[in-house]
């Protein structure tokens, strides 16, 4: 670890605007089930195929409606953390595990733990409501006596894109595995362009910065505004995935940004030059700079990285800004924090 754990204050009125927003993204995803179920032509295709077995999108509740539909065993493989919202078969703790969407730690006061406990009943009574509305309109029989636990509870296997390096302590159960990690490996050398680049910097190094697609396609002016103040005042080199095309013009770039249309991290985060990794947080970014040991520095935007980063901050990986707040004095300082803790 290269920052002491310390307990992370969430703000209730945050945890219910991001969960919220979170339930009306799942509305949309419902729509589209419904859409999928409704096309007798695509379901009689699929039934026709015979399948022998079916690997799920295990965040998608319309993935186990289809796989009872086609009446076929299925693996469900969730792409985020282990207190994801349908990972509630697991059994935990709600004193020391954080629901889905709750900003929390592991470490919680009697507050924070209200907070974990309406959130974790809140989220059962919600999703299991959104999967039986959905199934009762698709499924000749209606949707299992034990609604989303039953769902659960016939997959042969439960997969997590996961590692216990990001997770808080809790049991598992046989069916299972934690398979997260799988985009990690050896850094190959960078193309020679890239390398000159980075080498003009010295021993300052670079920063990597790969905040997502939402960033260059939404507006958010305000926030690379802030962004770029905070560059224009370290020494490292800042290499950053964005289209350039859609590059505010009236925002100049410092001459130590580099800005890129893709960025090879895996070979940039195994460099050792590299001095920092700013991220949005999302679940692979994270298993590559725990794999690399890059220390990181979280700008949550959306889902389940506002959870994320708050594991990673409480495990000791790094530090988090919400981009509400951020400005050039604070990201500055903040950068120079994380650098000068890296042990």
């Amino acid at each position: 670890h290269w920052f002491s754990g310390k307990k992370h204050q969430s703000s209730s009125i945050g945890i219910l605007d991001s969960f919220y927003g979170f339930l009306n993204f799942m509305g949309h995803l419902s729509y589209q089930c419904d859409k999928l179920l409704g096309d007798d032509d695509q379901i009689t295709f699929l039934q026709k195929e015979q399948y022998d077995v079916a690997i799920l999108d295990a965040f998608n509740p319309c993935s186990f409606i289809v796989a009872h539909k086609l009446g076929v065993p299925y693996i469900a493989f969730y792409p985020g953390s282990l207190n994801g919202p349908l990972s509630i078969a697991i059994p935990a703790s709600i004193s020391s595990v954080p629901a889905f969407s709750s900003q929390l730690s592991d470490r919680m006061d009697i507050w924070d733990r209200c907070i974990n406990c309406y959130l974790h009943c809140f989220i059962r009574l919600q999703w299991t409501q959104m999967l039986r509305n959905t199934a009762e309109r698709h499924l000749a029989s209606g949707s299992p006596p034990g609604g989303l636990d039953e769902f659960h509870q016939r997959a042969e296997l439960w997969a997590f894109n996961t590692d216990f390096s990001l997770e808080f302590p809790q049991p598992l159960l046989p069916a299972t595995v934690l398979m997260g990690g799988l985009l990690n490996k050896p850094a190959e050398p960078l193309e020679r362009d890239l390398d000159l680049w980075i080498s003009s910097f010295g021993e300052s190094g670079f920063i990597i910065v790969a905040l997502g697609s939402m960033v260059s396609s939404v507006s958010v002016d305000r926030l690379l505004v802030e962004l770029v103040d905070g560059f224009c005042m370290i020494p490292q080199g800042v290499i950053w995935r964005y289209d350039r095309d859609l590059w505010p013009r009236h925002l100049s770039k410092p001459s130590n940004l580099l800005l890129v249309d893709w960025l090879p991290l895996n070979d940039l985060l195994g460099h050792d030059k590299v001095r920092l990794f700013i991220t949005h947080g999302g679940q692979n970014s994270l298993l590559q700079a725990v794999y690399h040991a890059v220390p990181v520095l979280g700008i949550p935007l959306f889902g389940d990285q506002f959870d994320n980063v708050v594991r990673a901050e409480a495990k000791g990986l790094g530090l988090a800004i919400s981009p509400t707040r951020i400005t050039g004095k604070l990201l500055n300082s903040t950068i120079q924090t994380v650098i000068r803790n890296v042990r």
